[in-house]
């Protein structure tokens, strides 16, 4: 199946590269060197993917992409490309409306891997994703992201900002899984808090998303992260106990059961002590072959 790229860069030894990797793979390819036409063509054609630098003449990349959500609700996933790499500058990106951000240099292999990976995400979220109107759905679940509510039976939810954050970042991938690492990057960028901040917003988000309802859609997968899905065979254990640490809040734990968070606790030193024990020199790493973009 053919996926046609909008390729939005100013730089056009790096153009060049792009079109010699990506047509034999055969891909549709259609360029915009300036930020205007960018806009003009991802508004006038059906592209499968907006490859977007950020560094543009006319309109920088990180007001087009803002543009393309917030004014026309164009849906269609956009990474950026830029030498920035400060956490500043890819919020900035990500909160503009972009799906990913890449850093130069970067590797032709990994930017394609990314770009298959959100055609991926779009075909899960065909029956459960955003709508172009800037909505997010997952079984009876609705989030309006420009109108910042979310909704569950036609019940409006009563989340912190902090929670209603980690809601959207679940259903941008629903039912995929959201690595705990992933939403505490979302959150506190390179300095998260230390203990259980995040378990405890997790906690308080399952509280108001799912107590209420006969239906779990928060699930927990022990150690790694969260999905939401109607399915808990795909989501893993739905219920907190197992994810929470002993030094979280008493009025956290005593939502659990006694002997579950003991388990729990167990579990967790058991692991450790695993981890010594397994502890050896580390494999070097490989060599990287692919050719690099500056």
């Amino acid at each position: 199946m053919s996926c046609a790229l909008l390729l939005v860069e100013d730089n056009e030894d790096i153009l060049a590269n792009l079109y010699a990797f990506f047509e034999p793979m055969g891909y549709v390819l259609d360029c915009a060197r300036n930020g205007k036409a960018g806009l003009q063509m991802a508004l006038e054609h059906d592209f499968d993917c907006i490859v977007l630098d950020v560094m543009l003449p006319g309109l920088d990349g990180v007001s087009l992409c803002r543009r393309l959500r917030q004014e026309h609700k164009c849906a269609t996933p956009v990474i950026m490309l830029t030498a920035r790499d400060a956490v500043a500058d890819r919020v900035t990106g990500l909160e503009a409306g972009a799906d990913d951000y890449l850093v130069k240099p970067f590797a032709f292999r990994e930017l394609e891997a990314r770009i298959r990976a959100l055609l991926r995400r779009g075909r899960l979220q065909s029956a459960t994703g955003m709508d172009r109107g800037g909505l997010w759905t997952c079984a009876d679940l609705t989030l309006n992201a420009e109108e910042h509510w979310a909704a569950r039976q036609g019940r409006r939810l009563r989340l912190s900002p902090t929670g209603f954050r980690i809601l959207k970042e679940l259903l941008r991938v629903a039912p995929g899984l959201v690595r705990r690492q992933h939403l505490e990057q979302v959150l506190w960028g390179d300095e998260p808090p230390e203990g259980s901040a995040l378990r405890t917003h997790i906690h308080e988000l399952r509280r108001e998303l799912d107590k209420p309802f006969g239906l779990p859609l928060l699930h927990t997968v022990p150690h790694v992260g969260y999905r939401l899905s109607p399915d808990p065979a795909e989501g893993g254990a739905p219920d907190i106990a197992p994810d929470i640490a002993p030094d979280v809040t008493p009025d956290v734990v005593a939502d659990a059961a006694p002997d579950v968070v003991a388990d729990a606790a167990a579990d967790a030193a058991a692991n450790a002590t695993v981890r010594e024990a397994s502890s050896g020199p580390a494999n070097p790493a490989s060599d990287c072959t692919d050719k690099d973009v500056g």
